[in-house]
């Protein structure tokens, strides 16, 4: 799907942003995309604009039932050459899945995006990570703290860690990386026409010292979560100037019972009812909880209400 609610944010921040990434016009109601091969088995990527449909497959595929996608002509917007997104899987009966050249596709083909080295879409998939597997993370982190020795500083908390600080032990070759310790974190490596990375992730070690929460780093007179991490307090003044000033759509979206928030340079993801954990660019791998405090529940709130949720 690609639509300001539901779009691979593998690509980018917002909803605008990853239209411009596929060179389409960012239309109200999205548009469904179609991964597949010509009869050369050349990949090309079919952006329709008839969503149900899309929509109505995918449950259909998630319930292990067959469903046959076969659109109208007249719903087709573009049809774009290579894959944006890494499919694991391949037709039956064509060639191996390969690229067209670019005077066939009258433009470079699409590729998915470089995931061997940390930043913008690796910071995504791992906040995807995090709202897809909110509770194995949120018990982790809730055992962590449980296990810190008596006089350890209680204002912070340490979340999952991978091994080796490396994003989540992603290699180039990786279908799903997962951060190592998520208990019951295992990669799903079904792909189909939607977001077929929203599964991947690559979170890594947390630095807990730097990170403070609202209430510890003193009162909040001003409204505002007031945390010592100055790359965390950047992400959550920016999260809240979207309350004042909405931010493009799709920057703000509800997935799998979380509010996430996304914006240059970090990723929020957070239950309304609990905590919230920040991703950055600047800092590779690693991944800060910020936790409830006077101001942070409001903030969430009104992030929530502001959400973008599918039809």
């Amino acid at each position: 799907m690609l639509t300001p609610a539901q779009f691979p944010s593998v690509l980018a921040d917002d909803y605008p942003q990853a239209c411009e990434v596929l060179g389409l016009e960012p239309a109200r109601d999205g548009y469904g995309l179609l991964f597949g091969q010509d009869g050369g088995g050349a990949r090309w990527t079919v952006a329709i604009t008839d969503t149900a449909l899309v929509a109505c497959a995918l449950a259909a595929w998630d319930c292990g039932l067959e469903y046959d996608l076969s659109p109208d002509e007249r719903y087709v917007a573009a049809a774009l050459p290579g894959w944006p997104l890494p499919v694991a899987v391949a037709a039956p009966g064509v060639p191996d899945p390969h690229d067209p050249s670019e005077e066939e596709g009258g433009r470079p083909p699409l590729a998915p995006p470089d995931l061997e080295t940390w930043g913008g879409a690796q910071r995504r998939l791992g906040a995807d990570e995090i709202a897809l597997r909110w509770w194995a993370w949120r018990e982790q982190l809730t055992d962590d703290a449980d296990e810190a020795a008596p006089g350890d500083d209680a204002a912070t908390e340490e979340a999952p860690t991978s091994e080796g600080g490396a994003p989540g032990g992603a290699t180039a070759g990786d279908e799903a990386p997962v951060a190592a310790t998520a208990p019951d974190a295992a990669p799903d490596t079904e792909a189909t026409n939607d977001e077929a990375t929203s599964d991947e992730a690559a979170t890594g070690d947390t630095t807990a010292d730097e990170v403070a929460t609202d209430n510890a780093a003193g009162n909040d007179t001003a409204g505002t979560v007031a945390v010592q991490h100055a790359g965390v307090r950047r992400a959550l003044e920016s999260a809240e100037a979207y309350l004042s000033s909405p931010p493009p759509p799709g920057r703000v979206r509800a997935a799998h019972g979380a509010v996430r928030a996304d914006g240059p340079g970090w990723s929020l993801v957070a239950r309304t009812d609990d905590m919230a954990f920040v991703l950055l660019d600047d800092e590779p791998g690693e991944v800060h909880p910020v936790r409830r405090g006077p101001a942070l529940p409001a903030l969430l709130e009104a992030l929530d209400r502001l959400a973008a949720r599918p039809v």
